[in-house]
């Protein structure tokens, strides 16, 4: 059988799944990384398992997406998954208010949840306001480490033999008749160029990847939209704190480690090479969470960092950031010159697994065959691996498929 040379660009979570997925199916994978795995977007969001109650008021079947995933990765990854539990809280009586409507449509999403007293919830983290009137319990959400569990992914793909380069910068991305050809990369190791032959490319650049997409020629519509969290000393909760109320600003507590992270804001740029934490925003989050847990800001001060998501739809076409879609979608530029060429947009980190999924599934398509995945069944190795993996192919550093 010929086999076909896929090259993913980006060595975020998404790049991570889909290397994982199409390695499972036997496909010679090459992955490349312009600076340091997971150092965008992956590696500087809040680590929050969604249960899918967030998005349950907007959109079920992306809440019940986030539900089958959530229940997977804790029986694929049960060492990097903390089983923490959520708690929505009201601090104001419209937000108790909102717990009825909220509950309903977590029910028709089939995500499970219990609404108790504020006293109840106090009891249960004595750390929360007096303010908080009520809480609704959502057992499935959680946390995980924002790294290891791309790295336990970028594991698994080594494991079944993909290759993966990081400080390697791609600035081309060539076609022949019609169909992609080859990718161009800049060592940034020894500021070589080389060319590397490709049957399909994997345009999994995150909030880059119109960029990405325009080395080909192709114009994306796609707005990075950063978004802004801090993180202070001390582990006040053990659940995962969420307002009671529809997405806005400031309005999760995620428990990582010993210290506790408030996010996020949302806005909108053009460019997210280019993106500065607001000044103003750090005072800002700090006051929301302290309408949840009053002694968050008190705490000593960790960091303050921002980072863009990749969401569907150009900057100049939306008036606010929250009105753009988390859903994922996969483009074949088939019809603009370059078939063999997917560009992957949206999504959020609890599904990287089913974006991989869908992603091998459509590449399958492409090249005529069936391959069947497992990435729902097959366990990720110990995230560790992949350090000793990465420093035994950087060892010999080839920009080949030999």
């Amino acid at each position: 059988m010929d086999q076909k040379r896929i090259v993913i660009i980006g060595g975020g979570g998404t790049g991570a799944a889909v290397a994982r997925d199409l390695g499972l199916r036997g496909y010679s994978v090459l992955l490349l990384e312009r600076d340091e795995f997971t150092g965008g977007t992956t590696g500087r969001h809040h680590g929050q398992l969604h249960s899918g109650a967030r998005y349950a008021m907007g959109d079920r079947e992306i809440a019940r997406e986030c539900l089958r995933e959530t229940e997977i990765l804790r029986r694929i990854a049960p060492d990097l998954i903390e089983d923490n539990g959520g708690l929505f809280v009201a601090v104001t009586d419209e937000e108790a208010d909102y717990a009825s409507q909220f509950r309903g449509a977590c029910a028709e999403a089939d995500i499970r949840t219990e609404l108790i007293s504020g006293k109840q919830a106090r009891e249960i983290e004595p750390a929360l306001s007096q303010a908080v009137r009520c809480a609704v319990t959502v057992p499935a959400d959680g946390s995980f480490d924002a790294w290891r569990l791309p790295a336990a992914f970028f594991a698994s793909a080594m494991e079944h033999g993909a290759k993966l380069f990081r400080y390697a910068n791609v600035i081309g991305i060539e076609t022949s008749g019609g169909s992609v050809s080859a990718v161009r990369v800049l060592d940034r190791m020894t500021n070589k160029e080389h060319k590397i032959e490709a049957d399909v490319v994997i345009n999994a650049g995150g909030p880059w990847v119109g960029k990405i997409a325009a080395l080909a020629g192709i114009d994306m519509e796609v707005t990075p939209s950063p978004g802004t969290m801090v993180a202070v000393q001390g582990r006040f909760a053990d659940k995962v704190i969420s307002r009671l109320r529809p997405p806005n600003d400031g309005d999760i507590i995620v428990p990582q480690r010993s210290f506790s992270i408030i996010g996020t804001t949302q806005w909108i740029t053009d460019d997210p090479d280019r993106i500065e934490t607001p000044p103003e925003e750090i005072p800002r989050m700090l006051h929301l969470a302290d309408e949840m847990i009053p002694a968050f800001s008190s705490a000593p001060f960790r960091a303050a960092w921002s980072a863009a998501r990749p969401l569907a739809k150009r900057a100049h076409e939306v008036k606010a950031a929250r009105a753009l879609s988390r859903d994922f979608d996969c483009v074949h530029h088939e019809n603009e010159g370059a078939a063999g060429l997917f560009s992957l947009v949206g999504g959020k980190a609890t599904v990287l697994r089913a974006m991989g999924e869908i992603v091998a599934d459509q590449v399958c398509s492409y090249i005529g065959e069936e391959r069947q995945g497992s990435s729902d069944q097959e366990k990720l190795p110990p995230y560790r691996r992949f350090y000793r993996f990465l420093k035994e192919q950087e060892s010999e550093r080839k920009f080949s498929w030999i």
